[in-house]
C-alpha cells in the first residue's frame, strides 16, 4: 500500500493523528518534567551559591548579574553559618514563562494572581525569606519577603495558640542575627531559648524544608539571657525611678495632670536637695516627708504638696510595688547599648528576656517595655530609614501590655512607636488577635504574619470578620482560608521596599534552623555564667539613697527633738523645785516672824513680872528663894530656850 494510498483510508489516518497526538503530550510531559528537575537544580545550586557567600554568577558577594528576561533580582540574608556582613546574595525569582496554569497548581488563585503575588515580593536589597506561596500545595519558585530596610517599620505576628507563632518569631530572629541585627525578644514561655541550640534534623523535617525551597542546616545563634530584676534566670535587668522619670511613672501609675504636676514637683525637689531616687522606697520616703510637719516648708515657696495628692500617689505606688514592679528598679541600671551588640562573627547578639509569671505582672511588664523604648528614644540618633535596623524588638503576649492600660499610656506607647522608627528601631508583637493590639498601634504596624484563627464563638467570627476587612483585596475567600491554615502557615503581607502593602500571600514558612524546643538548663546556666555582663550586673547595689538619707534625717531631728524636750523638762522640774523652795522659804519666814513675836511676848511678860516683883521686893526687906531663881539670867535663858522648842522658831548656832 502506497502512502497515498493510507492516507486515503480514514481509519488509517485517525490512527497516524492519534499517534501524533500522543508522542505530541509524551514530549509535553517529559519538558515539563525536565522543567521542573532544573528548577530543583537551580534551587540547590541557588542555595549552595548562597550557604558558600557566591552569587549565581560565580563572581563575588557584590556583584549580581544582570536579571534575564521576566526575572527580577533579589536578594536574601545569609544563612546563621554565613558572617551576616556578607553582602548581598541574588537568587532567581521564578521566570513569568515557568509559570503556567499546570504549574501553579489547582489551587484557589489563578496564573494572573500568582504572577502578581511573585512581582510583588521581589526585593532589590536584603531581605529575610518567610516562605513559599501555596496554592493548593507550595511553589518553591514563588517565594515570600519581608525587605530587611523595612524592618524598622513594625510588625505583627498574630494566630491562635499553637500555630507556629513562636516558630515564625524563630525563624525572624534566627535571620535578623545571621544579617547583623541585634534582637530583644521577650521569652514568655521558655520556648524560643532554643534558638541558643542546633535545631535536630529528620525526615519529615526535610521533607518539609524541601517542598518550600528551603536548605534547611542546623544552626545555633549568638544569646544572651536576661530576667526583670534577676527574678529568674539570667543577667538582672534593673532601672532607678530617677531614670525612669515622673513624666513615665504617671503614665505607668495612671495619674491625673494634677498628680502628674506633683510628682514632677516631687522629684525636681529630690534633685535638688540631693536625695538619690534609685528605688521604689525612695520615692515613698520622699513624698511621706513631704507631707509631714517637718517637710511641709520644703515646698512652700512652690506651692507645696496637698495631702490628698501625696495618699493617692502613695497607694498607687504600693498596688504598683504589689504588682511585681519593686523587683524592677534598683541598682546597678543596666545600659540599653547592652541590646545592640555583634558577635566577633558580624552576627547581632539576641537578647531573651525571661519573664516568669507575666500574666500575674502585666504592669511589670509593660513598665519594662515603656521604660526600654523611652531610654532608646532619648539615646540613640536619629538615622531614618537605614539600610537595616540598628535593633527589633518582639514583644510575646502582647495583649498583656495594653490589659487595664489607661488612655494616658496607650497614647504613650503609640507616640513611641510612631517616633522610634526613626530611630532605627523595629518592633514586632506577637499576639492571638489583632484586637489586642490597639487599633492606633495597629494602624503604625507595616507587616502582618496571620496564623491560623478559631471561630468557635460569636465574638470569635466577629473578630475574625474585622481581620478580614483589614487586608487588602486578594483572590483569597480569606475567611475560608484564615480558618483553615495549617500549623506553620501564614497569610502574609508586608511592606515593600517602595512604602506600599504587598500582595496577600498564603505562605508555607520556613522552618527555624535551631532547636525547636527549650534549650537545656545546664546549658543555659552554664551561657549566664559565661557572660561578661554578669559580673557588671548580677550584685544588686544598695548605696545610700533618699530613703537612708531622711531616715538618718529624722533620727537626727527625733533625737534634737528628744533633747529639746528633756531640757524643757528638766527648767520644768527646776522652776517647780525653785518655786517649792520659795513656798518652804516664805512658810518658814512666816514661821520665824511668828515665834519671834511670841518670844518678844513672853519676854516682855517676864520682863513686867520681874519689874512688878522688883518693885515689891523694894518695899519689902528681903525676896523670896522662889523669886531669886526666876529673876537669874540663867532661868531667862531656860525659859527662852523652852518656849523657842514649844514653838518650833529655835535658831540654829
Amino acid at each position: 500500500m502506497t502512502p497515498s494510498d493510507a492516507a486515503s483510508d480514514p481509519q488509517i489516518a485517525a490512527l497516524q493523528a492519534a499517534a501524533e497526538q500522543a508522542q505530541a503530550e509524551l514530549e509535553a510531559a517529559q519538558a515539563q518534567a525536565a522543567l521542573a528537575a532544573a528548577k530543583v537544580k537551580a534551587a540547590e545550586a541557588a542555595a549552595a551559591l548562597a550557604g558558600a557567600g557566591i552569587t549565581a554568577s560565580g563572581g563575588a558577594p557584590g556583584t549580581a548579574p544582570a536579571s534575564a528576561p521576566g526575572e527580577a533580582p533579589t536578594t536574601v540574608v545569609p544563612s546563621a553559618a554565613v558572617a551576616a556582613t556578607a553582602e548581598p546574595l541574588a537568587t532567581d525569582a521564578l521566570p513569568a514563562d515557568a509559570l503556567t496554569s499546570d504549574t501553579i497548581g489547582p489551587g484557589p488563585l489563578g496564573l494572573d494572581d500568582v504572577v502578581r503575588i511573585r512581582d510583588g515580593y521581589v526585593v532589590h536589597g536584603p531581605a529575610l525569606e518567610m516562605g513559599a506561596l501555596v496554592n493548593g500545595d507550595p511553589l518553591p519558585g514563588v517565594q515570600v519577603r519581608i525587605p530587611l530596610s523595612v524592618m524598622n517599620r513594625h510588625g505583627l505576628v498574630a494566630g491562635a495558640t499553637g500555630t507556629g507563632k513562636t516558630r515564625t518569631l524563630q525563624g525572624l530572629v534566627e535571620q535578623l542575627s545571621a544579617a547583623g541585627v541585634p534582637v530583644f525578644a521577650a521569652d514568655i514561655k521558655g520556648d524560643l531559648s532554643g534558638i541558643a541550640t542546633p535545631g535536630d534534623s529528620s525526615p519529615k523535617l526535610l521533607d518539609r524544608t524541601r517542598g518550600i525551597g528551603q536548605d534547611w542546616t542546623p544552626a545555633a545563634t549568638p544569646t544572651e539571657y536576661f530576667a526583670l530584676g534577676g527574678v529568674g534566670k539570667g543577667v538582672p535587668i534593673r532601672a532607678t525611678i530617677a531614670a525612669f522619670g515622673p513624666l513615665l511613672l504617671s503614665k505607668v501609675l495612671g495619674l491625673n495632670a494634677t498628680q502628674e504636676s506633683s510628682l514632677g514637683l516631687v522629684f525636681h525637689y529630690a534633685d535638688q536637695a540631693g536625695l538619690p531616687l534609685l528605688d521604689l522606697s525612695d520615692l515613698r520616703a520622699v513624698l511621706t516627708y513631704l507631707a509631714s510637719d517637718d517637710g511641709k516648708s520644703e515646698l512652700k515657696d512652690l506651692g507645696g504638696l496637698s495631702g490628698a495628692t501625696v495618699g493617692v500617689i502613695l497607694r498607687e505606688l504600693i498596688t504598683f510595688a504589689d504588682q511585681g514592679a519593686d523587683v524592677f528598679f534598683g541598682e546597678p541600671e543596666i545600659d540599653t547599648a547592652d541590646f545592640i551588640r555583634l558577635d566577633p562573627s558580624g552576627r547581632g547578639i539576641v537578647s531573651l528576656l525571661e519573664v516568669p509569671g507575666v500574666q500575674d505582672q502585666p504592669a511589670l511588664y509593660s513598665t519594662f517595655l515603656m521604660w526600654l523604648l523611652a531610654d532608646l528614644f532619648n539615646t540613640l540618633p536619629e538615622v531614618g530609614d537605614p539600610e537595616k535596623p540598628k535593633l527589633v524588638f518582639f514583644f510575646d503576649e502582647a495583649h498583656l501590655l495594653f490589659r487595664d492600660a489607661s488612655k494616658d499610656f496607650l497614647a504613650q506607647i503609640t507616640q513611641t512607636v510612631r517616633l522610634i522608627r526613626s530611630k532605627g528601631v523595629g518592633i514586632f508583637f506577637v499576639t492571638q488577635t489583632p484586637k489586642d493590639v490597639p487599633g492606633e498601634v495597629l494602624a503604625q504596624l507595616g507587616s502582618r504574619v496571620q496564623h491560623a484563627l478559631r471561630a468557635f464563638t460569636p465574638d470569635d467570627a466577629k473578630a475574625l470578620k474585622a481581620t478580614v476587612s483589614t487586608y487588602p483585596t486578594s483572590g483569597y475567600d480569606l475567611g475560608e482560608v484564615l480558618t483553615s491554615l495549617g500549623t506553620g502557615e501564614a497569610v502574609v503581607t508586608v511592606m515593600n521596599e517602595k512604602g506600599a502593602p504587598s500582595p496577600v500571600a498564603w505562605t508555607r514558612l520556613r522552618a527555624p534552623e535551631g532547636l525547636m524546643s527549650p534549650t537545656p538548663d545546664a546549658a543555659i546556666d552554664a551561657t549566664i555564667a559565661a557572660s561578661p555582663l554578669l559580673a557588671r550586673y548580677g550584685t544588686p547595689v544598695d548605696r545610700e539613697s533618699a530613703r537612708e538619707i531622711l531616715t538618718a534625717k529624722l533620727e537626727e531631728a527625733n533625737q534634737a527633738a528628744l533633747a529639746a524636750e528633756a531640757e524643757l523638762e528638766r527648767q520644768r522640774i527646776a522652776a517647780e523645785l525653785a518655786k517649792q523652795q520659795a513656798a518652804a522659804d516664805k512658810a518658814q519666814a512666816a514661821a520665824q516672824r511668828k515665834a519671834d513675836a511670841e518670844y518678844e511676848r513672853l519676854l516682855r511678860k517676864t520682863a513686867g513680872t520681874t519689874r512688878r516683883t522688883s518693885t515689891r521686893s523694894t518695899s519689902s526687906s528681903s525676896k523670896s528663894p522662889l523669886e531669886e531663881i526666876l529673876g537669874s539670867k540663867a532661868t531667862r535663858s531656860i525659859l527662852t530656850g523652852v518656849v523657842e522648842g514649844i514653838f518650833g522658831t529655835r535658831r540654829r548656832r
